[in-house]
């Protein structure tokens, strides 16, 4: 630092450096550290709103059913997120009566994309060709 940037009192001393006023300080940090909790406590509520109730984890939780036991052309229908869904055990004169309905389908072969899912992409539209699994839930309805 050169001579000319130092300020001098009128009498041409230079005067000393004060020191930090430690009271100071404290309150300072004391005071932020107090806004940080603050903020921590207003955020927690706010966050803890983007989680889904134990309703809504329940009503879209899955749903497990044994279909080992069915028996060829059985039905039964099970609630999942408060919808029917029907499971039906296919018979092989089912089966082969499928691809019969195609002129009838929108899209018998199930290109649209974003539609089928790649495992149902098939002419029984499913996983395994006995099991029909569908919501039975009348369009109209929403």
């Amino acid at each position: 630092m050169s001579q000319d940037s130092i300020v001098h009192d009128d009498e041409g001393a230079v005067p000393p450096t004060l020191p930090s006023d430690p009271s100071r300080r404290f309150w300072i940090g004391t005071t932020c550290a107090m806004g940080g909790v603050a903020g921590v406590a207003a955020a927690v509520p706010f966050v803890s709103t983007f989680a889904p109730s134990e309703r809504a984890r329940a009503a879209g939780a899955p749903v497990e059913v044994d279909v080992s036991t069915m028996t060829p052309g059985e039905m039964r229908t099970v609630e999942w997120r408060g919808k029917p869904v029907w499971l039906i055990r296919r018979t092989k004169e089912q089966l082969d009566a499928l691809p019969s309905n195609d002129p009838e389908l929108a899209d018998p072969n199930s290109n649209r994309p974003g539609f089928t899912p790649p495992y149902a992409k098939n002419g029984w539209r499913s996983r395994k060709p006995e099991m029909f699994v569908a919501v039975g839930i009348c369009t109209h309805l929403g």
